[in-house]
């Protein structure tokens, strides 16, 4: 296995569009759909299913994107490692949950205005993943849901973000500017597995129960919003996303939540880290929640 072609199969897994994987990995698609093939072969499985209508993974090719994951960790680790023992420069490693959500870019932003001399490593890591890095030692900062946050990582409060839904246009649903959370029992709601998501699984299903039911899960799973919107513009189901997700695609609208149900976002960092740069963010996190009003009256910035 060629370390470009699980790079381009987790691209794909992302996607689940072969044209939409190949624009991001600036390749055409036909050379795309070789190097999936060939990975196939090598392997010995079928990773996806393809027709003129969808692609899916099989599931070798789900377990291949867990384990996968991890392995662009190490090797994303391996490069930081590298160019922190050769360079003079500090090195910040910052995880976010999904590349769609705007909260811990803005933050970022402000703090390099303010420290261009920092470097930031970005990566893309679920709350669970980023909970196992902080405690090894290969993450500064997270960002997420604090409920389950263990022993040794500290959590601050810094967005309260209203939850929506991405709705297709051509849904009845669409038609208003609000989505009651009761009408969520008539359709099926696509969320991530629970070993990914747990803290986001569990708001939506205590939203729910507060209304009187169990929501109705889509018979798959996703590992991004892009991809849950994608099903949701082919109107197979309805996702819940924050308002601070900067996706928008055509046909897909986003609504907010009646009554408003706010999701709350936290800086996660190991306890007792006394690193400027972590004191750093958390102080242009407040900042921005102040200016921004993200906590509204509510005051979680110590």
């Amino acid at each position: 296995m060629e370390f470009r072609q699980l790079r381009y199969f987790m691209t794909l897994a992302e996607e689940l569009h072969f044209g939409r994987a190949a624009a991001r990995e600036h390749i055409v698609q036909s050379a795309l759909s070789q190097q999936i093939q060939r990975l196939e072969r090598e392997l010995g499985v079928p990773l996806v299913e393809r027709n003129t209508h969808h692609v899916r993974l099989t599931r070798a090719g789900e377990v291949l994107v867990t384990e996968g994951r991890a392995v662009l960790h190490t090797v994303e680790r391996a490069v930081i490692a590298a160019q922190e023992a050769s360079a003079d420069t500090e090195v910040l490693r910052v995880a976010v949950g999904d590349a769609s959500l705007d909260s811990m870019p803005q933050v970022l932003r402000s703090l390099q205005y303010n420290h261009p001399n920092l470097v930031v490593h970005r990566m893309e890591a679920p709350v669970p993943t980023q909970y196992r890095m902080l405690a090894e030692g290969t993450l500064d900062v997270g960002v997420g849901r604090a409920t389950h946050a263990p022993a040794g990582v500290t959590s601050e409060v810094f967005r309260l973000d209203p939850l929506g839904t991405l709705v297709a246009e051509a849904h009845p649903l669409a038609a208003g500017d609000a989505v009651p959370v009761d009408t969520l029992t008539q359709v099926p709601i696509v969320l991530a597995e629970d070993a990914r998501a747990p803290e986001f699984n569990e708001f939506v299903t205590e939203i729910c129960a507060r209304a009187g039911f169990r929501p109705t899960r889509y018979h798959g799973t996703v590992q991004s919003i892009r991809a849950a919107a994608y099903l949701v513009a082919q109107e197979r189901c309805l996702a819940l996303v924050p308002r601070s997700c900067g996706l928008l695609l055509p046909g897909v609208r986003w609504l907010p939540l009646d009554p408003v149900c706010l999701y709350p976002w936290s800086l996660l960092w190991r306890a007792e880290d006394t690193w400027w740069p972590v004191a750093a963010v958390r102080k242009s996190a407040c900042a921005l929640s102040s200016k921004l009003g993200w906590l509204a009256d509510l005051d979680h910035c110590g």
